[in-house]
């Protein structure tokens, strides 16, 4: 039997953190052994907020990609490729566009949300409304049987069923349905307790050297109740301890747990501890990092296969769709 085929993607919107990481790229190295897997670097979807200040995106993508390689992602076992460079993707979402009614955009929970959040942004745009139907022509163009996603992105996925069954309704049976790939996201929250976010200054990234996880470490907030050491402390709020679940071993994570609500251990050598774990765990990414970013050309020629590869897939679709369609 072929292995089902996996697709997914991250936007290059600027250097990747221990959210993406935990989030999105352990789970893509787990099901890599086990799936026929094609990433690929969403430049097209950060332009829907990134417009104005497109340039930063070209280099954006090369560290996304030295990221993927580092963490171990690998071009021998998964696809890796540039959406902007399968210009089918762009063909499919036009042809797509003509038959989707404009209420499943609307009501996509995400559209809405984004534009309560970015609000520094005029996202009142065709684009942004119409990125998860570009989403939809990304997933189905490989014929994509199952998406990793986490809870929140599910109605994209939906929607991406939708949208195929109405083609395949219309025209002919050309894409199989994708399925969501449910994946337990740890919630890593940035040093200050909110979202792990580039825009809010609070985010440990893959690329950080030591020191300075050392220092973003000494500055995460802990339970905020516990005002001296010898207070006893409660780590299913404490923001540190989140981490520990993550990153240290089952029984550190018990002992953390014991000693913090006995007292018997001080947040700031909890907080030293986590960073030493970080600091370890992140060692082998690192010093494959800097490997990669010592010979860029082999990169670039590893994405440059991985964009010809996912090329032949996307044209193949495009002509059972244009015959399907009867369209010249």
């Amino acid at each position: 039997m072929p292995k089902q085929r996996v697709l997914s993607g991250m936007r290059p919107s600027g250097k990747l953190h221990l959210g993406n990481l935990a989030g999105a790229l352990e789970n893509w190295k787990k099901i890599q052994e086990d799936f026929d897997c094609f990433f690929f670097a969403a430049d097209w979807h950060a332009l829907t907020t990134e417009y104005e200040d497109p340039g930063s995106i070209r280099e954006n993508i090369r560290d996304l990609m030295v990221d993927w390689l580092s963490v171990g992602i690998s071009p021998e076992k998964s696809v890796l490729f540039i959406q902007s460079l399968v210009k089918e993707h762009a063909e499919l979402h036009l042809l797509l566009s003509m038959i989707t009614p404009l209420p499943w955009l609307e009501r996509v929970p995400t559209y809405k949300e984004q534009q309560q959040e970015l609000t520094n942004r005029d996202l009142s745009t065709y684009g942004f409304l119409g990125y998860p139907l570009l989403q939809t022509a990304d997933i189905i163009i490989y014929k994509a049987d199952k998406v990793p996603v986490g809870i929140d992105q599910v109605p994209h996925v939906e929607l991406s069923r939708e949208v195929a069954r109405r083609f395949n309704f219309l025209y002919a049976p050309v894409f199989p349905l994708p399925e969501p790939m449910l994946t337990e996201v740890p919630k890593l929250l940035g040093i200050d307790g909110r979202k792990m976010s580039k825009s809010y200054h609070n985010a440990i990234y893959i690329s950080d050297p030591p020191d300075e996880i050392r220092q973003k470490v000494s500055q995460m907030f802990t339970d905020p109740r516990r005002v001296k050491k010898s207070d006893p402390g409660n780590p299913d709020i404490c923001n540190v301890f989140s981490f520990h679940r993550v990153y240290s071993s089952p029984e550190t994570v018990e002992r953390v747990n014991r000693e913090c609500r006995g007292a018997s251990l001080g947040c700031v050598q909890d907080k030293k501890n986590l960073a030493e774990t970080l600091v370890s765990y992140l060692s082998p990414i690192r010093e494959r990092r800097e490997t990669y970013l010592k010979n860029l050309k082999a990169v670039d020629e590893i994405v440059a296969h991985g964009c010809a590869r996912a090329r032949n897939v996307a044209c193949q679709t495009m002509e059972e769709v244009r015959a399907a369609m009867k369209l010249p």
